[in-house]
């Protein structure tokens, strides 16, 4: 299904962001129609140019840069230069969104915070990211993903009991925070629309992680400051009792999330799970025990046969699959969720497609993202710089 119906097709976003949160935020933007031009320094611009997951490059830059930058567009400013500030604010005087996440200080610095920005555009939506605040005794830390994981708690609700923090595998932090902030500013701009007044929206990273952990942390709070307890056999969540978990099958593995554990002990025909099948107040506190015997009698048979077995009594499983494999699933390929995009060289690369759909459509980006201020003459023109 084609789609012309781009909501935010005519809002011009400034991105002075790096690395992964901020841009990931307005790439959101340009997903859903925006004009994205992001701002770099002329001497190698976005740091995460080079930043590489694995030894992964593409014509001489990153996959993760082309990933979050793809569809927008360069303007190369050394914010350090008179004449090139200048310029700047010329542009933001024609913006819609302004982005930043330098560390605290910093912008103001360079007489682009909030206020020295809303003198030129008083109705601008302004966003800041930073690691921990702007305020208080960690805003010069560094802000970067694994350092906020380090100091939210989420690293002890990974992995099992005896493992210690585990990290996520992913950039969690960054990805959050982006989210946070692409929320807060599609808020402001409505406000903006509804009362004619821009705003500041801000995050950070330490605050998307606390957010992330609503949930145990509610009960953190109100059961008397008791600790998270993750389970020492196949732990998947720190709150929830057995069964829920990841277990071993004769060929692969098998995911089993909230039931009555009555229901899979008749299924099961484990005798040694009877003492607990119906006893609720067993199942948190005996749950490594639980497990083990669910785990030793799943992995006597396959995935496929446990999958007969479960899924017509609509036990809440699934196989737990690798990325080949979710990938060649014609589920999967129902999403669309895969774009060919072709950068400066004229190369193409496969990049992950929005996950929001407008009128039953998913936009696309046609382009990978630019090389360092290759839009500097169009948008000089355009805007008069």
């Amino acid at each position: 299904m084609t789609n012309d119906y781009r909501p935010l097709e005519g809002l011009l976003v400034l991105d002075l962001c790096q690395f992964l949160a901020g841009p990931y935020a307005s790439l959101r933007l340009q997903d859903l129609g925006a004009r994205v031009i992001k701002v770099e320094r002329p001497d190698g611009g976005d740091l995460t140019r080079g930043l590489y997951l694995s030894d992964t490059v593409v014509d001489g830059e990153s996959t993760v840069f082309h990933a979050i930058n793809r569809g927008k567009e360069s303007l190369s400013l050394d914010l350090k230069d008179p004449g090139d500030v200048a310029k700047l604010k010329r542009l933001i005087a024609k913006a819609d969104v302004f982005m930043q996440n330098f560390r605290p200080g910093v912008i103001e610095r360079l007489g682009l915070d909030y206020d020295a920005v809303r003198a030129i555009n008083p109705t601008i939506v302004y966003s800041s990211i930073s690691g921990y605040g702007a305020d208080g005794p960690w805003r010069h830390v560094p802000g970067q993903d694994l350092l906020a994981q380090a100091r939210s708690g989420v690293t002890w609700l990974n992995g099992s009991a005896d493992d210690g923090p585990v990290p996520f595998g992913l950039s969690i932090a960054d990805m959050m925070a982006g989210a946070a902030t692409a929320q807060g500013i599609l808020a402001a701009l409505v406000g903006r629309g509804l009362r004619g007044r821009g705003a500041h929206v801000e995050t950070s990273l330490l605050e998307a992680l606390i957010d992330l952990q609503f949930e145990v942390l509610a009960t953190h709070f109100n059961d008397g400051g008791r600790l998270p307890e993750r389970a020492r056999f196949r732990s998947a969540h720190a709150g929830l009792s057995a069964p829920y978990g990841i277990y071993p099958t004769k060929d692969g593995y098998l995911a089993i999330a909230m039931m009555h554990l009555r229901v899979l002990a008749d299924l099961l025909d484990v005798k040694a799970l009877e003492p607990f099948a119906d006893r609720e107040d067993t199942w948190f506190a005996h749950r490594d025990e639980i497990k083990e015997l669910v785990a030793e009698r799943l992995c006597q048979e396959t995935t496929a046969y446990w999958l007969s077995i479960f899924e017509p009594r609509d036990v809440w499983v699934s196989k737990v699959m690798d990325w080949p494999e979710l990938l060649e699933d014609p589920a999967f390929k129902q999403l669309d969720m895969v774009q060919v995009v072709r950068n400066a060289l004229g190369n193409d690369l496969e990049l992950v497609r929005s996950p929001i759909r407008i009128n039953g459509a998913r936009g696309h980006s046609g382009r990978a993202a630019p090389d360092i201020g290759m839009d500097n003459d169009k948008i000089s023109d355009e805007f008069n710089l």
